[in-house]
């Protein structure tokens, strides 16, 4: 063997035993609820179903638990990331060199209404449940949301919206914890919100919030306007595994039309293919690796811009790493 080839084994065997004293160390200070794994692979729990593993996984069971994985991290040097339904991201083939935390365990996924016509909710709620529990309450103000494959976290933290509405529309407050391990209560009004961002959440993990919605109304009516909703996104997005829409809509303009116009759907590398139902999304046919649907975002960009004038930026996240280190 090599001079280079004996140095890299023994800078991998190195890194992982960098990672598995951080995860031991971490382990000891958790309850048996919670779980912590390594090299847990991350491509099924996403729906673009690409990409490697998370050097360190972790699912806690309470605020506590929660707190306690933070401040270890801290203390370490150990980058955080938060994992919700998985949607709206690309995960690397090479995995994320950190510790990866879900909100999975059934304790973050409250439903409580409360005086006044609010509800609290907490972050690992799927957004079809909410949809679905408030219709049955006969609470209106939420259908909007019902057909995005995510969290009530992962909406937070990207305003996520659908059908003219934004999440940040339907939030009162949002109950927080930083990267440090500290709690807060945040006001709507104290939180910087824009298009598919919001500033408090880069540093900090949403952990609830308290909703208020529209209005009260039959639960029926609810339901039709649901299936409504339903109906129109069955024929307008595909059905294939996505990352949802990949580029963000330029001012004025539709990202989606913008690629149909310049003549890329069904352009394919190996399985990741442009869609055919909805050029803004790329969908996985099968096999694809990261790297096929990263390769394919380049593709789109640059013909994009040659054809239009326009450089179009990705508004899905690559977990882990930053797009300008690979566009």
């Amino acid at each position: 063997m090599n001079t280079a080839a004996t140095m890299t084994v023994e800078d991998d065997a190195m890194r992982t035993k960098t990672w598995d004293e951080f995860a031991a160390a971490v382990r000891s200070q958790l309850a048996r609820e919670t779980k912590l794994t390594r090299e847990e692979p991350l491509a099924p729990k996403t729906t673009m179903r690409v990409g490697g593993a998370a050097r360190v996984y972790a699912e806690p069971a309470s605020v506590a638990e929660l707190q306690a994985l933070l401040r270890a991290a801290t203390k370490h040097g150990v980058e955080v990331f938060l994992l919700g339904r998985g949607s709206n991201l690309i995960v690397p083939d090479e995995g994320v060199d950190g510790l990866v935390i879900s909100l999975a365990h059934e304790a973050w996924a409250k439903f409580e209404p409360i005086a006044g016509g609010s509800v609290r909710v907490g972050a690992g709620l799927r957004l079809k449940n909410l949809c679905g529990r408030a219709a049955v309450a006969g609470i209106a103000g939420f259908e909007f949301l019902e057909g995005i494959p995510g969290s009530v976290g992962g909406a937070l933290r990207m305003n996520a919206g659908a059908m003219g509405g934004w999440m940040f529309d339907v939030v009162e407050h949002v109950e927080l914890i930083t990267f440090d391990g500290e709690g807060q209560t945040l006001a709507k009004a104290a939180m910087h919100v824009d298009y598919r961002h919001c500033t408090e959440l880069h540093s900090a993990i949403a952990i609830g919030a308290t909703l208020r919605p529209a209005t009260v109304a039959d639960a029926s009516a609810i339901k039709r306007q649901m299936d409504a909703y339903a109906k129109k996104r069955h024929e307008s997005q595909p059905r294939e595994p996505s990352a949802g829409c990949i580029f963000k809509n330029p001012t004025g303009n539709s990202a989606g039309r913008l690629i149909d116009e310049s003549g890329l759907k069904g352009e394919r590398v190996g399985d990741a293919e442009v869609s055919s139902t909805h050029a803004n999304f790329i969908v996985n046919r099968g096999r694809a690796s990261s790297a096929d649907v990263l390769e394919l975002v380049r593709r789109v960009r640059a013909r994009v811009r040659q054809a239009k004038g326009v450089d179009l930026e990705p508004e899905v996240l690559l977990y882990g790493r930053a797009w300008k280190d690979v566009l």
